[in-house]
């Protein structure tokens, strides 16, 4: 008999109630006593199996990005970039490929509000016919840090504070006051756009500079950008208040209920692509990640465009235990020496095997959809049937061999071992452009969000001169505003 022919599914189910083992259950009800009013008795298995399976029905949260929603359906070549990579599934217009996405929100719990002002999670899964490919990025283009060696800083600084486990604006003043680079990623995270409206109005960004590679072996610089059909609509503190009060799902909601009734949200993906030769000829360091490559020098360039036409067949199985990683890419596409990007490439994986087990890529909504074949075997949750008698390589008793040879980046790499900040740091030229680009009513917006982190009343008068000295050399009007502002509250 096959075992996996009735592999446990909805598809199976028995008319009538029964344990994990498919034993039959006359009594769903009544645990086991010692006379109608008890004690209860060890052994009655049913209840200890029902128990104990409750109890583990939570796996762990995300230490980030654990509030989310997801959704179904297809990515779709429509510009030829055969000439930029040789990946499978970007070969031509109008190849079609499976997609699945999640949204979410960055640093607040599993149970928080989606209306809390905060960055939000855009992270695409491609089933390819060359393995998956996870774009996983975030809806604003830029980041706090550039070095992974302060992420987890970052994390602890924006978490709730350890002892009353209450996010405090001190907390995130004091931490940032050290880091002059996260005054860009502040004018995205502080602006209008920190709240979206909704996932479906809402773009993303890959955030770092990867590496495209045709077939060549030619390597290019790229940066990843999803554009909205529907366009881009955020939701002032008062439309948050009011959107947030009702439903506190209110973005899982609406993706969930616009698939639902057919209107399918769509994103164009599009490209600014950068040769290598280049990269010293500007004021900034393209592989930055606390930096945006101007598009008037490196205007946007559509490849394709992404339709989400269907909501998961379970939450938990297609949001809680979906699992994404940068690490994840097909030929034709590689990474770049942004050193945040080399950290998530080890963390994001380690992350997975820590809350799903080291056979996460087994479950369905993270297996790739190609036939594939490894030595990998055993350990905890692996549920892979395998018949096979030879599980190392080479073997001559095993038919399976090495993949046709595909480019990849011929980068040469020297410099010495060293523990050192970039050269270019220009921290404050380009959140200084933006903060020049609103009118003045955003621009009083965003003095007054800042205002309130930084006068929280723990947040010392060097913590705020600090962030003050930024934010002028940002943009000097900037700077002297804000410092109006703070002793108008009477912080300063």
């Amino acid at each position: 008999m096959d075992p996996y022919k009735y592999r446990p599914s909805s598809a199976y189910n028995s008319t009538h109630w029964t344990t994990n083992s498919g034993a039959p259950v006359w009594n769903n009800n009544h645990s086991v006593t010692v006379g109608a009013r008890g004690p209860v008795l060890l052994e009655d298995y049913q209840l200890v199996e029902k128990i104990a399976q409750f109890d583990r029905e939570r796996i762990p949260e995300r230490v980030v990005h654990a509030r989310g929603a997801s959704a179904k359906g297809f990515f779709e070549v429509t510009h030829d970039v055969s000439g930029l990579s040789c990946a499978d599934f970007l070969r031509a217009p109008g190849v079609q490929t499976p997609v699945i996405v999640r949204f979410s929100t960055v640093i607040h719990e599993r149970g928080s509000p989606e209306t809390l002002r905060d960055p939000r999670g855009f992270a695409v899964k491609f089933y390819t016919r060359e393995g998956n490919w996870d774009l996983v990025g975030n809806n604003m283009p830029v980041f706090f840090v550039r070095d992974g060696m302060k992420f987890p800083d970052m994390v602890h600084a924006l978490k709730p504070n350890p002892k009353n486990h209450i996010q405090e604006g001190w907390r995130i003043a004091d931490f940032f006051s050290h880091h002059p680079e996260a005054m860009h990623m502040f004018t995205f995270l502080m602006d209008d756009v920190g709240v979206p409206l909704n996932y479906r109005h809402m773009e993303g960004f890959g955030v770092h500079t990867y590496t495209l590679i045709n077939r060549a072996g030619k390597v290019t610089y790229v940066k990843f950008h999803w554009k909205p059909e529907c366009g881009v609509k955020n939701l002032l503190e008062d439309e948050a208040i009011t959107v947030g009060g009702s439903n506190h799902s209110h973005a899982t909601q609406d993706l969930y209920d616009s698939i639902a009734a057919g209107d399918f949200p769509e994103w164009k993906l599009m490209v600014q692509i950068m040769d290598p030769s280049d990269e010293f000829k500007y004021d900034f360091d393209p592989l930055d990640v606390t930096k945006t490559w101007p598009e008037d020098v490196f205007p946007l360039q559509q490849v394709g465009r992404m339709v989400l036409n269907k909501n998961p067949d379970n939450f938990f199985n297609e949001n809680e235990q979906l699992a994404f990683c940068p690490a994840l890419i097909v030929p034709g596409i590689g990474y770049s020496d942004d050193k945040l990007l080399q950290t998530r490439i080890f963390s994001y994986a380690d992350s997975q095997r820590h809350r799903l087990g080291p056979n996460y890529l087994l479950l369905p909504a993270n297996a790739p959809k190609n036939p594939h074949h490894d030595n990998h075997h055993e350990g905890f949750m692996n549920f892979l049937q395998r018949d096979e008698e030879v599980n190392y390589f080479p073997s001559r008793f095993d038919p399976v061999r090495h993949a046709e040879r595909f480019p990849e980046n011929p980068a040469v790499l020297h410099g010495r071992r060293e523990r050192q900040m970039i050269e270019k740091e220009n921290n404050f030229a380009q959140p200084g452009a933006r903060y020049r680009s609103w009118d003045s009513a955003r621009q009083q917006r965003f003095i007054n969000r800042i205002a309130e982190v930084i006068g929280d009343a723990r947040a010392t008068q060097e913590i705020r001169r600090v962030w003050i000295s930024y934010l002028s050399q940002a943009d000097r009007s900037l700077g002297q505003k804000l410092a109006a502002k703070l002793q108008s509250n009477g912080a300063l």
